[in-house]
């Protein structure tokens, strides 16, 4: 089967490098008309270079169209003025990978305000300023079938020491994203998560750092396994997965469960310690006998 994307534009935030970067080519090379958006700047989000540019150069030399974008997602301006340039040069928007990080890691006790301030800046605040542009054209224009992928991780799904910030950030866009497919469905828009492990620039030190042995010309490895995750969410294909989270790390796929209540009690009065000495221990037992059970079916087959 041969999932194709001619005639459609998809922009791509974060696009210079990593994942973004595979993004942008995964879609590209099946026919999409690409915005590659990238700041240039590093791991922390300062500078700026036009790593945009050489992802566009790539894609032009490989057949494909694409323009470069430098606006920084935490510019709304700048941001609804790189919506407005792909539909004047394209006549449309269909795709919205929205992929701009940085990194920030410091213990709570350690950070500076100026730490927090960025990290929610670029990927929460980012988050906003480059899909509220998209979902007002997609409103006004009746568009139906588009796409909106957002960028997670296990730091915000799950957890991470010395990542309170980015924790945060993650986890509120899981948040924004499950409550934006309810408001998109109207427009058989879907709105996907992506939560990706993946040796990249932001990534590879924390990894080795783990101890672990990190080849990111491992295509397990590394941030080419996501891309054809991407295209496929994007496809006729997935025209009814919405709402959904999704793993892929060392070259496996999954599923992530969505918050939800396992086990609750009931009581006629208000609490009293007493009942709660009892009940409590019985629903972080249940807790735990829930997530050994999810552990096990999430197991790669």
């Amino acid at each position: 089967m041969s999932i194709r994307f001619d005639d459609q534009v998809a922009i791509v935030t974060g696009a210079g490098g990593g994942l973004g970067k595979e993004h942008a080519l995964g879609l590209a090379r099946r026919g999409a008309k690409v915005v590659v958006n990238d700041l240039g700047g590093g791991v922390d989000g300062s500078g700026a270079s036009d790593a945009a540019k050489a992802v566009v150069d790539q894609i032009i030399s490989e057949g494909g169209e694409a323009i470069a974008n430098g606006a920084s997602v935490t510019d709304l301006e700048a941001v609804q003025a790189m919506v407005q340039e792909a539909k004047e040069k394209w006549g449309r928007v269909d795709i919205l990978v929205n992929n701009a990080g940085v990194l920030r890691d410091r213990t709570l006790y350690n950070m500076e305000e100026s730490d927090w301030d960025a990290i929610m800046a670029v990927h929460l605040k980012g988050h906003f300023n480059c899909t509220q542009p998209f979902v007002r054209y997609i409103r006004e224009t009746n568009r139906l079938n588009c796409r909106i992928i957002n960028m997670s991780s296990v730091s915000g799904l799950i957890g991470n020491f010395g990542q309170t910030n980015y924790g945060a950030a993650k986890a509120g866009i899981a948040g924004f994203s499950r409550s934006l497919s309810m408001e998109m469905a109207k427009y058989k828009c879907t709105v996907n998560t992506i939560s990706p492990g993946a040796a990249t620039r932001l990534t590879i030190d924390l990894m080795k750092a783990a101890g672990r042995d990190v080849d990111p010309n491992d295509w397990s490895q590394g941030p080419q396994q996501i891309a054809p995750i991407i295209a496929w969410i994007c496809s006729d294909e997935a025209n009814e997965i919405t709402n959904q989270i999704f793993h892929i790390s060392s070259g496996t796929v999954g599923i992530m469960q969505q918050p939800a209540v396992i086990k609750s009690f009931k009581s006629d009065e208000l609490w009293s310690m007493e009942q709660l000495n009892q009940l409590m221990p019985e629903l972080v037992e249940a807790k735990k006998a829930h997530d050994k059970e999810v552990e096990e079916k999430g197991k790669p087959s």
